[in-house]
């Protein structure tokens, strides 16, 4: 009983780090760029991946590990779904400024400047990103209150 509720307490949270860092990242992005505002994107980059493992993986253990209501609940729950098909376009929405900012890391730890010209796309990704974080806290909501059945 202890571990699920743990288990749900850190999946609770990595929805708010998730938001907070997302939120953040944007908001860096729509910053100046020089070193001072690439470390605030690196930063909040680092914490909006750092969500990521953590809802993924609480996530896959309380849905298909032996702790919640078990697999079969979640299988047929329309919110459930939901919330995998949000969680898929978060991740596609993803890739671009993935790939950008490891790139950009790189460059930064050569000690050149990156080019930050997709940045305002970047940040309004991040945006989008929040608002299906928000989509995806009102879907696991409803599941808890056993919707979607």
């Amino acid at each position: 009983m202890l571990v699920r509720w743990l288990f749900a307490a850190v999946h609770l949270l990595g929805f708010g780090i998730a938001l907070g860092s997302v939120w953040a990242r944007g908001q860096a992005l729509r910053g100046d760029l020089n070193e001072a505002g690439l470390r605030r994107v690196f930063y909040a980059d680092n914490w909006w991946g750092i969500s990521a493992l953590l809802l993924i993986g609480t996530g896959l253990a309380r849905a298909f590990g032996a702790m919640e209501k078990g697999s079969a609940y979640y299988l047929h729950n329309h919110l459930f779904w939901t919330k995998m098909a949000l969680l898929a376009l978060i991740l596609v929405l993803e890739i671009g400024p993935m790939v950008a900012l490891v790139r950009w890391r790189m460059a930064v730890s050569r000690g050149t400047r990156p080019d930050t010209r997709l940045a305002a796309r970047f940040a309004g990704t991040s945006s989008m990103q929040a608002v299906l974080l928000v989509l995806m806290v009102l879907a696991a909501t409803g599941m808890a209150r056993g919707w979607g059945q």
